[in-house]
C-alpha cells in the first residue's frame, strides 16, 4: 500500500503490450505512469483551467526514476504523487508506483515542474490559485 501522504493516486492495469523482450515492463513506461499521475494531480489543482484561461501552465523541467523491482503483466498498479517542495516559480513532485500483485513499491521518482507563461514563452511565478490548491491537497 502507498504511504498515506499520497493524496492523489492514479490506478491502472499493466497492459501486456507494455512488456519488453525480457518479460517485464519496459523502463520508459514508468515515466508514462508518472506522467499520468502528474496529469491527474494537475487536474485536481486546476492547472488545465488556468492554462486555458490565462495561458499560464506547467512544464516538466526534469524527471528521474529509481527502479526497485521488475513489473510484469498481469498486475494493477497505483501511482501516488505529491508535492514535496514549492518555490516561487516551480515545485518538486515525488512519485511511487505500488504493485498490487507484489504488494510492494516497484519504483519511485521525482519531477521538477516549472510554471510557464505560454504567451510570453517564459517561466513565471506560480499563480496564487494553484499554490492554494497544492496546499489544500497536501494538507
Amino acid at each position: 500500500m502507498l504511504e498515506p501522504s499520497y493524496h492523489v493516486v492514479y490506478e491502472t492495469p499493466v497492459a501486456w503490450g507494455e512488456m519488453d523482450a525480457l518479460g517485464h515492463v519496459n523502463n520508459i513506461l514508468y515515466f508514462r505512469y508518472f506522467e499520468s499521475a502528474r496529469a491527474l494531480y494537475f487536474q485536481k489543482i486546476g492547472v488545465w483551467d488556468s492554462a486555458e484561461k490565462t495561458g499560464i501552465g506547467m512544464i516538466l523541467h526534469s524527471t528521474s526514476c529509481r527502479f526497485r523491482r521488475p513489473l510484469k503483466f498481469p498486475d494493477t498498479i497505483s501511482i501516488g504523487t505529491r508535492t514535496i517542495e514549492i518555490l516561487n516559480d516551480r515545485f518538486n513532485m515525488k512519485y511511487e508506483i505500488w504493485s498490487d500483485t507484489q504488494k510492494a513499491v516497484v519504483a519511485e521518482g521525482e519531477g521538477l515542474v516549472v510554471c510557464y507563461d505560454y504567451k510570453k514563452n517564459a517561466k513565471c511565478p506560480i499563480p496564487e490559485t494553484i499554490l492554494e490548491a497544492i496546499k489544500k491537497i497536501e494538507k
